[in-house]
């Protein structure tokens, strides 16, 4: 009898917010999709990044994976191991990524041979985050205040901005018409909260729909719905945050508690936080962590790495290696001025060098780290696959709602069973980031 296992492509590292004890790959060969099917976690990610690219990129990548996957599952198959496996497309919970391009893709490429998606679904919902969907609408509480996305600093961002809170003129926004407002299919709060087995089943032609969601037990009572559709043969692939991966996957507590996370500390060591996001939530947290006891701060002046990047490189290395020496956390963080690009490929281009050169810092940390934090989706994404050049790694559990800490191998040639919080850049109140760094320093800094 076939398994199911759900097969999360994550734009970025962060799509593991609310799950725990699963894999994540930065690898995405067949060989390694091949032995993380095999994990008995329900779920596995795999971390294109792609919300780092452009649209042609982020495509190319998609179908890079989806062709590895299909390479996978047929040879498990032709051994006699059997999987029907759910599709998501993980992506941000304030409409930021590359829709249609990803789930097209997918589409495209998971789908055909008589067995294309029945539909496609927009799941934005995260409610750790505070965003939630109601009458169509998503919406962000920002100071208290349930807010329409298209109204928040995520709407304006330079490469995904967009104008719509209401999901199917999002759609027909996004896909430039090809799909109508009038032709999204809308799954109300009644209907989620309902039984809507019939209009599933009768889904078909991967029809785009959206989909209202207040709480968790919303998700959850529509996820056991979507299943027993798909048990009867309906194939869904999904646009989503990360609660509904919650919904999906039904998974125990997390071994440890989040105000427990100091037992993953390596011999009570300081750690390091790298700060890349420069969304107004991350410099507010960043504020409150610099003033906590035991932490130093070292700010990259951003303006300087093209120009002077080796002299730059050895004087944030040897700050942090003498903050480690004295038992300091070591706060490193980008100048938080904000800077103009006339397009979005000098913006992408100019990330891509930041993000560089804080991989090499990652790099030349002291070996005898006790935990790293890494602030911000993509500079996450980097910091396993690039700083660490991880191939995988397992999710332990959440320090914080939706932060997520994995743990390098016990064989990694520098950092062995480093525990890793992924920080995103949108994620939690102004003492956030000091309160993950409180539950990982050392008692006497507590």
């Amino acid at each position: 009898m076939p398994q199911t296992k759900i097969i999360v492509l994550d734009d970025d590292p962060t799509g593991s917010q609310t799950v725990h004890s699963c894999r994540l790959l930065t690898r995405w060969d067949a060989a390694t999709l091949e032995e993380a099917l095999f994990d008995d976690s329900p779920l596995l990610f795999v971390l294109t990044n792609t919300r780092g690219m452009d649209a042609a990129r982020a495509a190319t990548v998609t179908r890079e994976v989806c062709r590895n996957i299909k390479l996978a599952l047929a040879d498990l198959a032709a051994g006699g191991t059997l999987f029907n496996p759910i599709f998501v497309s993980r992506s941000d919970s304030t409409l930021r990524g590359h829709y249609p391009v990803e789930t097209d893709v997918m589409a495209e490429e998971l789908g055909g041979e008589g067995a294309n998606f029945d539909a496609h679904f927009l799941t934005p919902a995260f409610f750790e985050g505070g965003r939630y969907t109601r009458d169509s609408i998503h919406y962000l509480i920002v100071n208290g205040v349930p807010t329409p996305v298209h109204e928040t600093e995520f709407a304006r961002d330079s490469v995904f901005g967009y104008r719509h809170s209401y999901l199917p003129d999002y759609v027909e926004e996004k896909t430039a018409g090809r799909i109508k407002a009038d032709q999204v299919e809308r799954f109300l709060l009644d209907d989620v909260r309902g039984d809507v087995s019939g209009r599933l089943l009768a889904l078909r032609d991967n029809r785009c729909c959206v989909v209202d969601a207040e709480t968790q037990a919303d998700l959850n009572h529509f996820a056991e719905q979507l299943t027993a559709a798909a048990r009867q043969g309906k194939r869904f692939l999904f646009r989503s945050a990360a609660s509904l991966l919650t919904a999906l996957a039904k998974l125990p507590p997390q071994p440890v508690a989040a105000e427990s996370m100091h037992a993953y500390v390596r011999n009570d060591q300081p750690g390091a936080v790298i700060v890349g996001s420069h969304v107004k939530k991350t410099t507010a947290q960043l504020e409150k962590l610099l003033i906590e006891p035991g932490v130093q701060g070292i700010e990259v002046d951003v303006a300087r790495i093209e120009q002077q990047r080796e002299n730059l490189l050895a004087d944030v290395l040897e700050r942090a290696a003498q903050a480690h020496a004295a038992g300091l956390t070591s706060v490193i963080y980008t100048s938080r001025v904000e800077r103009q690009f006339p397009d979005q490929a000098t913006r992408l281009a100019f990330g891509e060098s930041v993000s560089a050169f804080l991989m090499d810092v990652v790099r030349g940390l002291p070996t005898t780290l006790g935990f790293l934090i890494s602030k911000g989706g993509i500079t996450s994404n980097d910091v396993l696959s690039d700083g660490l050049a991880l191939r995988a790694s397992t999710v332990l559990g959440q320090i914080l709602p939706g932060c997520s800490v994995v743990r390098c191998p016990a064989d990694h040639p520098r950092y062995p069973d480093l525990p890793v919080v992924i920080f995103p850049g949108n994620v939690g109140d102004e003492a956030a980031l000091a309160t993950a760094y409180q539950r990982l320093a050392a008692p006497t800094l507590r």
